[in-house]
């Protein structure tokens, strides 16, 4: 029994290298995330018609409302259904009240900030040309990552399969990100710039792995 304590200390060690703590409760982590089965690339392939759909309706939208009209409208219309989720299943929105400051950035850089250049850039450029400029997101990621952090390292599978990635959302659109090539040069970087703003949030949200996980799903 007097071996066990040391064990488990060396077990942790590892991930304690890695972490730079800077408020009580979010710490960075090197945490192995567990294998994904059938019932989560069930709801990833799912999640992916989502994503890839919102880009067509968008595109509809904005010919009607103003962009930044339609961000509220899509981030309000979701906070108002978390709430609704959390009040039914149970957990208070006061365990997150002592990290408002570090959840406020995220949403701003995971949110407000993509959605107001998706929308913009949408105004002038077609949806296909934008989904896969913003299908760009997981190589910007895995540059920043490995800049920034020290679990995450930049390797030749990574990049193969990021851009595998790129070419088959375009593959999967066919001609019409051809069709779509037109527009300023403007509109194109607000949707880089949209990449850019969830790559440094996918990073920032890792801050996060350290606080307990109430039941609710991801707001978009």
């Amino acid at each position: 029994m007097a071996s066990r304590p040391k064990r488990v200390a060396t077990l942790v060690a590892p991930v304690q290298k890695v972490s730079m703590r800077n408020e009580p409760g979010l710490a960075f982590s090197s945490a192995v995330a567990p294998a994904m089965g059938a019932r989560e690339w069930t709801m990833l392939i799912l999640l992916g018609f989502l994503w890839g759909g919102s880009f067509f309706f968008a595109k509809v939208a904005v010919a009607e409302i103003h962009p930044l009209a339609l961000v509220l409208f899509r981030v309000a219309i979701a906070a108002a259904a978390l709430h609704v989720w959390l009040a039914v299943k149970g957990p208070s929105f006061r365990a997150a009240l002592p990290y408002w400051k570090s959840l406020a950035l995220l949403g701003l850089i995971n949110n407000v900030v993509p959605f107001s250049l998706i929308f913009a850039g949408q105004t002038q450029i077609g949806a296909g040309l934008a989904s896969v400029l913003n299908a760009t997101t997981p190589f910007w990621t895995v540059l920043i990552a490995n800049a920034i952090t020290e679990d995450e390292r930049l390797t030749p599978n990574k990049i193969a399969g990021i851009l595998l990635g790129i070419a088959g959302a375009a593959v999967m659109i066919g001609p019409g990100v051809l069709a779509g090539l037109g527009g300023p040069i403007w509109a194109k970087l607000a949707l880089v710039g949209a990449a850019l703003s969830y790559a440094f949030a996918g990073i920032w949200s890792k801050r996060f792995r350290g606080l307990p996980r109430p039941p609710s799903p991801p707001a978009n």
